[in-house]
Formats: structure tokens, C-alpha cells, sequence
């Protein structure tokens, strides 16, 4: 039973989801755009390796750049095409299709109209669905006595079909010589036309569209004898024909491109007319077509005209070539389809939990050819299925849906045997610190004695009355408290990118900018600084929900801090058989004098001058800093300017900024030996002071109260002449 649930999970469970979230993604409009790409690979595929032969019975009469050369700039005299109409009916053509749009009036449609009486063939004039008020809509009366038979016999939810409101159609008397075909055919979210629409919705009527009008036409149907039943076929059906067209809910039809312009028969409007005048009028003895039979399409072909859009074939394709395409697929009953896909799912979903399973205790490297050789013959295999079944078989979401499988399993394993190392570098860890441990895997080189200088932000960190609080702890409970506190403290330095150094009882002990250089690393310390205090707000915040089970000392506990940012020795430090990576010098043990002398100045955090300069150059003024004087530290002779960090800039209270105002004037004034202005801007800013003794747990001075202390001895008992203001610590 575990062994079966461990399959599932480790297998079936990670190739169930990402299958899943494969196909929803696959049907996002970002990852169609893949997928119809790779159609149209497979198309240009098919047409170059699997080529078919072009139906004799379907021709496009181009409007090519010859024809413009003969005829002039278009459009042309619509003499002309009445001319054209009356010479090619006596070629007895089964139907004369224009891909063309007449909806403007002209003075010469009587003779467009009378060329097509005089010609005698059927012909399908090009409509377009509009809207409202670009057009008219189909019960108006002055087109009551058009050719636009509207198809009855509709089955399934006609709304889903593409509709507009009125229609732009060809003016009278064109709409009564000849039948009208809509030409509608949208592009999709590509711009590509991939299905092209049977029926269009004008209004509250369906009519046919150009190709499903000329087939009526050529098998010489009446629109009651064509049934649409919508998410299933067009139905057409007489005595002499049977057809059925699959097409989906809004009525329409997946193309199956076979030919670009070059694979139908061709013939130039021009050279067409030409030929065609000089025998039947002129009487020569001159080639002409033969277009007996044939359903003829007229269309724009040549470079620089309107009705030009991308196809698989090429992104600047004559749009009368979708037409083309569709009359010969009904006419060969060439249908393309797509490839459920449920079983697609199943199958890909069943190949990846055996690879999965298969793999897992294999070599990594064969896992990865498999990933990679796996979509090819996929992809070769879908290519087949299109160039000989016209069946799409998608490929980018069950790839996707393998491929993250693997990257899952993969990953897992990568993960699996990082955990190993780092078991590894935990046992070792008891003995040298993680980051040493980290520098000899990645370096491959065994640990020295030795350092270097650099320079860093020094952090060190203790716990206020830690002593008071802890006898009265049991061993266990006392364990327990430091684990959270060191932990909490832990994380954020390493959150900040600093590097642990040691732990001393209580006292945390860290550097910024070593082993790895972070140009920030001042920045870096004060932020921790800060993330500190605030998480221990937190801690204590807990640890008084909790109630008796903490001495109040617990729940008041406060942790000093102290930074200082200068040169240092960094590096492996200790005996021949024991060292650590580690920080030495001056300017670190500077930091741990920041961290005592803290509260001889009523400070939980203190800098130094070159800390908070180090960390302006980098954060900016996003921490507010508060000058604390200056001060001889214990071994120094020199005196330092002194600094709390007190908050972030964006979250400080205005009593604190009003705090921090007072407290600068005092400071000035203490300068300036005034020390009745000094007690008084000093007795202000003890007012807003953010730690206040008695009404903030834990908080029992403030540098307001020591400057107060200061100040009224010295008023007292008035210093030498020579007297600075420097405060020397006669402690370390």
C-alpha cells in the first residue's frame, strides 16, 4: 500500500498536474499563436514533401500586375467586367465567383448587368456583413427583389454564428442579375484566416457565404435542399449530390490548405479577356482556357491591392486563395480534423509516468536525451498525421505538459541529492562553519589557515539582563527561549545577506560583506539592525500571550546592538586541525564596544560615523539616524561621532520625528555650554522619547534621561575650559 501511494505521488501525481496545467495553458491565446505556427510548418511540410494535384474544376481568374499593365490602375470600368462576363459565358463555365466587392453604385452597372444576362453563365457577386449604419439590413425594400435566397433549414443555436446587423451588397440591378455570396472570412487572434465561415448571420437570416453559394450553384442546389446543422456539417442533398461539410458551432470550416496561388489553375484576367476577344469577336485563331464546367474565382492576385493577408503559404497571401481552398476541399471531400483531446491527454500522461518511473533510478543523462528526443518524434509523428490524414494533432501543450514533467523529475533529483550534500555539510557544519564548508565544494580545495583584509560591517548583538532572567529558567525552557530568539536573529542576517560568525552564549556575532563583497554591506547591517528589534517586538509580544510561563524578564527582554563598518582581517582562523572562518581587528572590536557602550547612552542600537555614512551612500535617507555625541572608547584616544539608526523613513511616527528635533537642539547646546537651553530642549525631546522608561516594558533609560543626568552635573559642577562635550567610557 505505501509503495503504491509513493508511485502516485512521485510519479502519476507530478505528470497528472502538469498535463493539466499544460493544457489550460495551451488554450491561452499566447500559446494558440505557438501552435498555429506549427501548423503552418506542418502545412509548408506537407505541401513540399506530400504534394497533390490541383483540381481541373476550380480556377482563379487573377487580377494580376499583367492585367493592370492591360487594363489600367484599379478598379476597372465596370464596362469592363460586363464585357469580360458576356465572353466568358460562352466559354459555358459552371459558375463565375468574384472575390470582389461592388457595393458603390456606377453608372456603368446596367452594363456590368446586361453582360451578365448576354453571358448566360451563374453568377456569384461578393456581399459583406456590416454594420448598421454602413449598410442596409436584408428586409429592406430595395433589395426585395435581390437574388439573396436566405438558408431556412438551420439546426442548433443560430446566434453563435457570425452576425451583423445590416449587409453591404451590390446595387441594383446587379443584386437581380446575379446570386450573392457573402465573402466574409475573419482572421483570427494571428490575423490568419484558418477557419472560414459557410453561413453568415445577417440580422435574423443565414445566408451562404461565396464558396458555399458557387458549390449551390454548381451542383445546382436550392437553398432548401441544404440543411446546416450547426457543431456538425452542412448538409447538401439532392437527387444527384450528396455532400456533407463538417463545420463547428458558429459554422465554420477548417481549412485544409493545400495550394498557395501557384498550385490551382491560373489564368490572368487580362490575358484571359484578351484571348478570349480576339475569338469569339475578332475570329482568331488564338488559344483560349477551357472553363467548361469549371467553377471560376475571380480575386485580386497582384502585389500592392487590398485583399491581401497572411496564410500558412506566406505572410502576404491573395485572400482569394481561402476561397480556393475551401471549394476544393468540399469538392475532393478533403477534410482536415483535430485530433480529440482526451486521448492525447491519457497517452501523453501514461508515456510520462513510465519515463518517470523508468528513469528514476537511472542515470540523469539518459532522462534527458529521453526529454529531448522524446518531442521530436512526437512532433514527426504529428507532421505525418497532417500530411497524410489531415488529422491536427496538437504539439505544444502535451509537449509542454512532458517537458514540465521532466523538469519536475529532474529538478526532484537535483534537489534529492542537494539535500544529501547538505546533510553532508550539516555533519561537518558541528565542526567548521556552513559557509566554509560551501566555499571548499565550490572551490574543491581544502581549507587553509590564513586571512585577508577586507572591509566589512561588523555586527555583534546581546540580550539586555540576560543573567537576571535565565537562572530562574530550567535548562529546557532556557533552550527553548534562545532557539527562538537566536533563530529569529539568525534568519534576518542571512535575509540581509550577512554571513554568521559565531554565537557567544546569548551574543550574536556577524559580518556584512565577507566571504561574498556586498558593496551595501553597511546598509545591509543597519536594515538588520532594524528587522531585529522589530522581530523582537514580536517575540515579546508572544511571550506575554503566553502569560506565567515566562518571568517577566522574558517578556521585557531587550537585545543591544552595535555596528562599526572598516577594514578587518577576514578569513580561517584557529588551530592546525580546528579554525573557523572569522573576522579580526580594530575596527571589529570597535563593534562590540558600539554593543556595550550602548547603554551608558540609553541606546538598543548604535554606530559608528562610518557606518552611518557607508549606509547613506547606498540606502539613501530611507533609515533616520540620531546623533548621540561623541565618545572616547576604552583603549582609543581619539573620540567618535556616535549614532542611533532609529527607524525606516517611511513608518517612524512624528513624535519621533519631533523627538529627534528637540534632541539635536539640545545636543547644540550642549555644545555650546548653555545648559539651561540644553535641560530644556532635553526635557522636550524626553517627552516624545519612543522608549520611555516605566511605560515601555523593559526600557529603563534613553538618551533624552542621560543627557538630562549629564547636563544637570555639569551645570553643578561646571567642566574645565578645555572641555569638548566628548564622554570617555571608562568601561570595555
Amino acid at each position: 500500500m505505501k509503495s503504491s501511494l509513493a508511485f502516485f505521488k512521485q510519479h502519476v501525481l507530478p505528470a497528472l498536474v502538469c498535463f493539466a496545467l499544460a493544457y489550460a495553458v495551451g488554450q491561452t491565446e499566447w500559446v494558440q499563436r505557438v501552435a498555429n505556427l506549427t501548423l503552418d510548418s506542418r502545412t509548408k511540410f506537407r505541401a513540399h514533401f506530400f504534394p497533390t494535384k490541383p483540381r481541373d474544376d476550380v480556377a482563379v481568374v487573377g487580377i494580376d500586375q499583367e492585367s493592370l499593365n492591360q487594363l489600367g490602375r484599379w478598379p476597372w470600368d465596370r464596362n469592363v467586367h460586363g464585357d469580360f462576363l458576356q465572353l466568358v459565358g460562352r466559354m459555358k463555365p459552371s459558375v463565375v465567383a468574384w472575390d470582389i466587392l461592388f457595393d458603390d453604385p456606377s453608372e456603368h452597372d446596367a452594363h456590368f448587368a446586361d453582360g451578365i444576362r448576354k453571358g448566360g453563365a451563374d453568377v456569384v457577386l461578393g456581399g459583406q456583413g456590416v454594420e448598421a449604419d454602413l449598410g442596409i439590413p436584408p428586409d429592406d425594400a430595395s433589395v426585395k427583389n435581390f437574388k439573396l435566397a436566405p438558408l431556412t433549414r438551420i439546426e442548433g443555436d443560430a446566434t453563435k454564428i457570425v452576425t451583423y446587423p445590416a449587409m453591404s451588397v451590390p446595387h441594383s440591378p446587379l443584386g437581380e442579375v446575379a446570386d450573392i455570396g457573402f465573402v466574409d472570412t475573419p482572421p483570427g487572434p494571428d490575423g490568419f484566416r484558418r477557419d472560414a465561415p459557410l453561413v453568415v448571420r445577417i440580422g435574423s437570416r443565414v445566408y451562404p457565404t461565396l464558396a458555399l453559394r458557387s458549390l449551390m450553384h454548381h451542383w445546382h442546389l436550392t437553398p432548401d435542399q441544404v440543411t446546416v446543422r450547426l457543431g456538425d456539417a452542412v448538409v447538401l442533398e439532392s437527387e444527384f449530390i450528396k455532400r456533407r461539410i463538417p463545420i463547428d458551432a458558429t459554422g465554420a470550416f477548417f481549412i485544409n490548405y493545400r495550394h498557395a496561388l501557384d498550385g490551382f489553375l491560373n489564368f490572368g484576367y487580362g490575358e484571359t479577356f484578351a484571348a478570349l476577344y480576339q475569338r469569339i469577336v475578332q475570329k482568331k485563331t488564338v488559344d483560349v482556357p477551357e472553363f467548361t464546367g469549371r467553377i471560376l474565382l475571380v480575386g485580386q492576385t497582384a502585389d500592392g491591392l487590398s485583399d491581401f493577408g497572411p496564410t500558412p503559404f506566406s505572410a502576404l497571401t491573395p485572400l482569394v486563395l481561402v476561397h480556393a481552398n475551401v471549394l476544393e476541399n468540399v469538392l475532393n471531400e478533403d477534410y482536415a480534423t483535430r485530433a480529440p483531446p482526451v486521448p492525447i491527454w491519457l497517452g501523453g500522461c501514461a508515456i510520462t509516468v513510465a519515463s518517470l518511473a523508468f528513469f528514476s533510478k537511472r542515470k540523469f543523462s539518459g532522462q534527458v536525451l529521453f526529454s529531448l528526443g522524446l518531442p521530436l518524434v512526437y512532433g514527426m509523428i504529428s507532421a505525418l498525421f497532417w500530411a497524410k490524414f489531415s488529422i491536427r494533432v496538437p504539439i505544444v501543450w502535451p509537449v509542454l505538459g512532458f517537458v514540465a514533467a521532466q523538469i519536475y523529475s529532474g529538478g526532484r533529483r537535483v534537489l534529492s541529492e542537494q539535500r544529501a550534500k547538505e546533510q553532508i555539510k550539516g555533519m561537518f557544519g558541528t565542526y567548521i562553519s556552513p559557509e566554509l564548508v560551501d566555499r571548499m565544494v565550490a572551490s574543491g580545495v581544502s581549507p587553509q589557515l590564513g586571512g585577508h583584509e577586507e572591509e566589512i560591517t561588523a555586527y555583534f548583538s546581546d540580550i539586555q539582563g540576560y543573567s537576571t532572567f535565565s537562572e530562574k529558567l530550567p535548562p529546557a525552557q532556557l533552550v527553548e527561549l534562545l532557539n527562538d530568539y537566536l533563530t529569529a536573529c539568525t534568519d534576518i542576517v542571512q535575509e540581509e545577506g550577512g554571513t554568521l560568525d559565531k554565537y557567544i552564549g546569548d551574543a550574536v556575532v556577524a559580518m556584512f560583506g565577507a566571504p561574498i563583497a556586498l558593496p551595501d554591506h553597511a546598509y545591509r547591517a543597519c536594515v538588520t539592525a532594524l528587522r531585529v528589534q522589530q522581530k523582537l517586538d514580536e517575540l515579546r509580544a508572544k511571550w506575554e500571550r503566553e502569560g506565567e510561563r515566562w518571568p517577566e524578564g522574558v517578556r521585557r527582554m531587550r537585545s543591544r546592538i552595535g555596528l562599526n563598518t572598516g577594514a578587518a582581517v577576514i578569513g580561517n582562523m584557529g588551530s592546525r586541525t580546528r579554525f573557523n572562518y572569522t573576522m579580526t581587528g580594530d575596527n571589529v572590536n570597535l563593534a562590540a564596544r558600539m554593543e556595550s557602550g550602548a547603554k551608558q547612552w540609553g541606546v538598543y542600537t548604535m554606530i559608528t560615523e562610518a557606518t552611518k555614512l557607508a549606509c547613506e551612500r547606498h540606502g539613501g535617507d530611507r533609515i533616520v539616524f540620531r546623533s548621540l555625541g561623541r565618545m572616547v572608547v576604552k583603549g582609543r584616544t581619539q573620540p567618535l561621532p556616535l549614532f542611533e539608526p532609529v527607524g525606516f523613513k517611511e513608518i517612524i511616527a512624528p513624535q519621533t520625528r519631533q523627538c529627534i528635533e528637540f534632541f539635536e537642539q539640545g545636543l547644540a547646546s550642549y555644545y555650546a555650554r548653555d545648559w539651561d537651553a540644553a535641560l530644556a530642549w532635553f526635557g522636550k525631546s524626553h517627552v516624545f522619547e519612543p522608549n520611555a522608561p516605566g511605560r515601555i516594558p523593559g526600557v529603563v533609560s534613553n538618551p533624552s534621561k542621560i543627557y538630562l543626568g549629564i547636563v544637570a552635573g555639569l551645570k553643578q559642577s561646571p567642566p574645565a575650559a578645555e572641555w569638548d562635550g566628548v564622554f570617555v567610557m571608562s568601561e570595555k
